[in-house]
């Protein structure tokens, strides 16, 4: 059969039913509209927050006691400098901080100004930043979730905090986190190292823990080794398992999407498969005027492949397409609550984007494979029916 001719009769068919197919048409472009953007979604937060864990030290030492974190004392910090193989060692001070009236919580996170290291990765998240200028007064560095926060709250220079001894610290806004850093800085805010410790109650002397690095990875567990000895009552957490606990949670979530992608899915396989085998009149008369043209059962699945081909391929190209500018231009709306939720600050987000081939070819085939099957089947049984049977 001449192959031009035959593509011209297929796209025939395909406007002659139009009506029929349009209908298929949108169910199966917002199906893969709906699962792409989840898979788009979550390769783009995985990558960044692969980013993130990947720029931080290679490991992190808290103090256990009766099985909750407590404060570690900051001389340790200079104890484990003894210990050979370990560098860059720091203490870090953070928590949250929760404002009662509204039920959100804040991130505070103190900073030494003074670390050259801290200062050049503050210069990558924040436009403009004069450290001179930043400590004349008890200054922060906000997250855009917080920033939105303040202003509906209209504290739009100062936001006064309340420690845990009751007094009131003052600290004034100095500007405001890059959006792409949204993912993970919304809900911070960034203060000196002593003021965070005010407002978090933590005692002089005390830090909420030490991360460190190990130069020669091969040297790891030796370091981790003495550092359990010399500190029976510390858990100390390596980067990577910082990826795995993320990569577990993301599988999690993505199961129970695909999960119910499945079911929906199946359910729609299920009505194609119906609809393709209640054939109406019409369509057993064409399927007899073909037979009787000489048409074989072979060029008639042909041609319904080709049909039905060009109509889900057209249907996955525009979802994936749709679902590029919903995640990728429009970031997410809606969508990203399932990964961030609705409890704390809002969260706007600048998603990178991340295109994965080989998740789209495996979506590509699970979704189109089925789907032909459960039409060529109903439709393979009709063309072997008689042709004068089929044109009564």
């Amino acid at each position: 059969m001449n192959k031009y001719p035959f593509l011209s009769f297929v796209f025939l068919q395909i406007y002659k039913s139009r009506s029929k197919h349009l209908s298929i048409f949108v169910i199966s472009t917002i199906l893969v509209m709906f699962l792409s953007s989840f898979l788009f979604m979550a390769d783009s937060i995985k990558n960044n927050i692969k980013l993130t864990i990947d720029n931080q030290a290679d490991f992190v030492l808290q103090r256990i006691i009766s099985g909750k974190v407590v404060d570690t004392p900051v001389a340790w910090v200079d104890e484990m400098l003894s210990i050979n193989g370990i560098s860059t060692i720091t203490p870090r001070v953070y928590g949250k901080y929760f404002f009662e009236p509204a039920e959100h919580y804040f991130t505070i996170v103190g900073v030494d100004f003074f670390d050259k290291q801290v200062l050049k990765n503050l210069k990558q998240i924040v436009n403009n930043i004069d450290i001179e200028k930043f400590l004349l007064k008890e200054n922060m560095i906000i997250g855009d979730g917080v920033k939105k926060f303040f202003d509906y709250y209209e504290y739009f220079d100062y936001y006064s905090f309340r420690p845990p001894d009751r007094s009131i610290k003052r600290v004034y806004i100095y500007d405001k986190f890059n959006n792409s850093t949204n993912i993970v800085s919304s809900d911070m805010i960034i203060v000196d190292i002593e003021t965070a410790k005010t407002i978090l109650g933590i005692e002089e002397g005390k830090c909420t823990d030490i991360v460190f690095n190990v130069p020669n990875s091969q040297e790891n567990q030796t370091i981790i080794n003495k550092l359990r000895i010399n500190y029976f009552d510390s858990r100390i957490i390596h980067k990577t398992d910082l990826d795995k606990n993320y990569t577990k949670f993301f599988n999690y979530q993505s199961s129970l999407f695909l999960i119910l992608y499945g079911i929906a899915i199946i359910t729609f396989m299920l009505i194609l498969y119906q609809r393709y085998s209640i054939i109406n009149s019409t369509d057993k008369k064409n399927i007899g005027v073909l037979r009787s043209l000489g048409w074989s059962v072979d060029n008639i699945i042909k041609l319904k492949i080709y049909e039905n081909m060009i109509i889900f391929v057209s249907s996955f190209i525009l979802g994936l397409v749709l679902s590029y500018i919903y995640v990728f231009i429009f970031n997410a709306p809606i969508l990203q609550y399932i990964f961030f939720g609705f409890n704390n600050l809002d969260v706007n987000i600048s998603l990178t984007p991340t295109i994965n081939f080989t998740m789209i070819s495996m979506l590509f085939f699970i979704y189109i494979v089925p789907i032909i099957f459960s039409i060529l089947i109903p439709v393979w049984r009709i063309a072997t029916i008689n042709p004068s049977e089929s044109m009564k």
